[in-house]
């Protein structure tokens, strides 16, 4: 994103700040249209839910396609598709078949063979319910991810990426996480590969939106967007191979095999629902 402002007319125009996403979600929920930026990137589902409470985002100026529809007040950056992985030489010493669905981890016979993030502090995790869910129902759903977490024991992950590091090491056979760190691995000649189970591969996005302030909205605030989604998006592509926008090319690898979108428009509020599914509250 710096890249694209830098080179677009944007230089020194411009300060960037990081947040963790729940970090910068509880400050927007408490900050509101008071938040010091004027332009913020993060998870769509928190972008859904603040425009629903505050109504704090201005729609954008300017069409924005994408390949799935979208509201018109807010501009998808990234994106994050889940996907199953598996270490092939710890799966062949512990003699195991490689799972062909989310559903085949709740199988006892993976119980310490596997390693997935918990839905309680991760998002990640949150693409493997939203597959169960899906496919079975909330209830029954629910219960097969309980069971998925029962299996992972002490594996059972607090962020995204830690499945992923616990296979690299050969801790654990199989995994759940981020597709495409996977699909790098394997590139490298690491013993990993990836498998798009047959619930199929859920996406959460990460999108900018332009703050309502009023008169006092910042002239650039939109300018910023339009040049990160116009010249920014080839770099992101090559670190997020998820395509947002038509004609975008990701490699064959990249391409998940059975993408899907869930039925409900991703809100903070139902991360949290699912989120008491699982939990059994």
């Amino acid at each position: 994103m710096k890249n694209a402002l830098d080179k677009n007319g944007l230089k020194g125009a411009y300060l960037m700040q990081g947040f963790g996403t729940s970090e910068l979600g509880g400050k927007l929920v408490a900050e509101g249209t008071n938040i010091e930026a004027d332009v913020v990137t993060i998870s769509t589902y928190y972008l859904e839910s603040l425009q629903k409470q505050k109504s704090m985002f201005l729609p954008l100026e300017g069409k924005v396609q994408t390949i799935n529809p979208t509201p018109d007040y807010y501009a998808p950056i990234l994106g994050l598709s889940g996907s199953l992985f598996v270490n092939t030489q710890v799966l062949k010493d512990d003699g195991l078949k490689a799972p062909a669905s989310i559903e085949d981890l709740a199988d006892p016979a993976y119980a310490g063979h596997i390693a997935v993030p918990d839905i309680m502090g991760s998002s990640t995790s949150w693409l493997m319910t939203q597959a169960m869910i899906a496919e079975k129902g909330e209830e029954a759903g629910a219960a097969v991810i309980r069971q998925i977490e029962k299996n992972a024991g002490a594996h059972l992950e607090k962020s995204g990426s830690g499945p992923l590091k616990k296979i690299r090491a050969g801790e654990v056979a199989v995994g759940f996480g981020l597709r495409h760190q996977a699909v790098a691995d394997k590139a490298k000649g690491l013993p990993i590969d990836f498998i798009d189970p047959k619930e199929g591969n859920f996406t959460l996005m990460e999108a900018a939106a332009v703050v309502n302030k009023g008169e006092k909205t910042n002239p650039n605030a939109q300018k910023v967007v339009q040049t990160i989604i116009q010249f920014g998006r080839t770099e992101l592509l090559r670190n997020y191979p998820v395509a947002l926008y038509p004609n975008e090319k990701v490699t064959a690898d990249n391409q998940p095999a059975n993408p899907k979108q869930f039925p409900e428009p991703l809100t903070v509020e139902l991360l949290q629902k699912h989120q008491n599914l699982v939990k059994g509250q």
